[in-house]
């Protein structure tokens, strides 16, 4: 056997090392993305305090629905904080880099283990329950809503509440092959 062709790498192939260590090292242009995200939350942050804000200097004048609705838009804005913290940990792990926490006692259990499939059933849990806060919140104002926008609103959130349970079911009969 030929020990030059076994030792030597050749051009071939260090042209592929050199393109797999590109396309490898390209993972790093989607961290700019999680940085956005994490400037989102705080705008959501920003837009909590406004609303916590409001909320506090009308508490004598407000009626009990508007206080209701007032802080179902609280809960609805931490949702959406928490979805965006999920997918920031989730992806930035999955596609970019394992954050170093040093096993900090604060670091979520879930940081880590959560692959694709978990991130999308974190994902569409989120966004149904971020839906089923602003049905809420238009029954609680449904006067202001035509029976056709009400229907319309239902059809959304019963949408996403399909999607869910499709992916779980697609998720469970995954997990039941053998090559999973």
């Amino acid at each position: 056997m030929d020990e030059s062709s076994s030792s030597k790498p050749t051009k071939t192939n260090k042209i592929e090392s050199v393109l797999e260590c590109f396309i490898f090292n390209g993972r790093w242009l989607i961290a700019p993305f999680f940085v956005g995200l994490l400037f989102a939350v705080i705008v959501l942050l920003i837009k909590f305090f406004k609303q916590l804000y409001y909320m506090g200097s009308s508490v004598f004048s407000a009626s009990n629905q508007d206080m209701l609705v007032a802080i179902l838009t609280l809960v609805d804005t931490t949702l959406l904080a928490g979805l965006l913290m999920i997918v920031i940990f989730s992806g930035y792990e999955s596609f970019v880099s394992k954050l170093k926490t040093n096993n900090h006692e604060d670091r979520p259990a879930w940081m880590g283990k959560v692959g694709f499939s978990g991130l999308k059933m974190k994902l569409i849990s989120a966004i149904v329950a971020i839906s089923a806060v602003e049905l809420l919140k238009v029954f609680l104002n449904s006067a202001q809503y035509s029976s056709d926008q009400l229907i319309f609103k239902i059809v959304i959130h019963l949408t996403f509440v399909v999607s869910g349970v499709l992916f779980a079911f697609t998720d469970y009969l995954n997990c039941k092959t053998s090559s999973h």
